[in-house]
Formats: C-alpha cells, structure tokens, sequence
C-alpha cells in the first residue's frame, strides 16, 4: 500500500494502480483500499485528456457517472465520492488532491447552466454532434431509382 501511495505521489497513476491490484489480491479486506482505489480512480480518469482538444478531463468520468445521469444519481455519487476522500476523514497522501478535483466536477455538474456549456463542449470535442443534414433526401431502402 506504501509503494501505491508513493506511485501517487510521483503522478505514477498505472504504477499506483498496479500496486493497489497486487495489495487488493494479498489482503482484500484491507482498511483504507476502498479510498485509495477510489483517489487512484479519479486521478486516473482527471489525467485523461479527452475534452477539447486534449486540454479538459471528463468530468462525468472523474465523478463515476454516465453523462446521462440525472440530478439525484449525480448528486448521490458526489456525497458518496466527498466522504471517501474528504482530507478529514482520508488520511492517504493525495486524498486532497483527489477531492479538489472530484469538486471542480461538482462545482461544474451540479450548475445546470455551467453542466450545459459543459455538455455542449463535450459533444463538439468528442464529435458526438449530430450529423450535417444531407443535401438531398435518402433514396428509399431497397430501391435503385427514385
């Protein structure tokens, strides 16, 4: 668990995340793996890069939900993810850390008109925008001529 937290601290998240498997193999029962997998978890997905152009993380991915997740399902997991790595009451190093960015998720998703620029953000990064409407009318299935 000492060389997980270390990897950590190094912002060796794969490293971290391969100690933490071996440490969850040789003693499942642990005290305190819940926490460190969940702060190994957020760093993992905040470094991953993915919005605008390389420059934004996920934050739906940062918190654990889908982004289709209404209101009570996101707020749900937040409380969930603050009293897991809340620095009162998370003594690992990095559990700050790991909580700032679960409340910069927060602070963004739970804000309908920050979540909708987000959203609308999101769509134009990723390319999950609809189609350009095409200029002329599909030909129908099965058919050769109009």
């Amino acid at each position: 668990m000492d060389i997980a937290e270390k990897k950590l601290s190094e912002n060796d998240y794969v490293g971290a995340k391969k100690f933490l498997t071996k440490v969850q193999n040789l003693y499942p029962h642990l005290d305190g793996l819940s926490q460190v997998s969940m702060m190994i978890h957020v760093y993992i997905t905040a470094a991953n890069k993915i919005i605008n152009g390389g420059k934004e993380s996920d934050l739906y991915g940062v918190i654990g939900v889908d982004p289709l997740a209404d209101d009570e399902a996101l707020k749900k997991q937040y409380k969930k993810l603050a009293l897991l790595l809340h620095p009162d009451k998370n003594k690992f190093r990095g559990a700050e850390g790991a909580f700032k960015l679960v409340s910069n998720a927060w602070s963004v998703l739970s804000d309908k008109t920050k979540r909708s620029a987000y959203d609308q953000m999101r769509k134009l990064s990723t390319g999950m925008q609809k189609p350009p409407a095409p200029s002329q009318p599909n030909k129908p299935p099965g058919s050769s001529k109009w």
